[in-house]
């Protein structure tokens, strides 16, 4: 067992002791006319620290502009993921247009509206609108419409007392947008 002292109250006695595990003071005076090293560290030292400090804010600076262009990195990606789907998307609708034409000349041509062939169609077609509706295409909207050249391709122009100037009178083929851009513009008749 270690032996531990026993208190002392005497202050005299406490300062002449010294702790247990502390680092004695280094007071006493070099010996052969040496210079002591607490004279001459801070010269060497502040240069170092001030040429440490100096990298230290160099590295955070780079580190800084490295984030930095990470995360406009990231942002781009995601921009651009984001137009690749779209156009993906987009051209995929394109191509699917003409179909969606073919079903509905073939509902407008039917005679007989109680075909079990008219109602397959029918259906059908009504499942492929729901689908481009789902993915947010959306058809241009046409007769009675102000003329827009976005939306609008005037292929033929008639007079028509009932209708204003600029009127879209008759849509011949129906256009289709994909988030607000037109994938296929309407083909229409205006009025003069």
């Amino acid at each position: 067992m270690k032996h531990k002292p026993d208190k002392v109250n005497n202050a005299e006695t406490r300062e002449a002791v010294p702790e247990p595990n502390a680092e004695p003071e280094i007071n006493a005076e070099p010996e052969n006319g040496e210079i002591a090293a607490e004279e001459e560290a801070p010269a060497g030292w502040e240069s170092v620290a001030n040429e440490k400090e100096k990298q230290a804010l160099e590295l955070l600076d780079r580190l800084q502009r490295t984030m930095a262009e990470f995360d406009n990195f990231r942002k781009r990606t995601i921009k651009e993921k984001a137009s690749i789907y779209d156009d993906g998307v987009k051209d995929t609708i394109e191509k699917l247009l003409p179909v969606v034409d073919n079903f509905e000349r073939a509902l407008a041509a039917a005679e007989d509206k109680e075909n079990s062939l008219y109602k397959g169609i029918e259906m059908t077609f009504r499942q492929l609108s729901e689908i481009l509706k789902r993915m947010g295409v959306e058809p241009v909207p046409g007769a009675g419409e102000p003329f827009d050249p976005n939306f609008h391709h005037a292929v033929a122009h008639t007079d028509d007392e009932s209708l204003g100037e600029n009127v879209v009178a008759e849509e011949l083929q129906k256009g289709y947008k994909y988030k607000d851009k037109v994938l296929r513009p309407s083909m229409v008749k205006v009025a003069n």
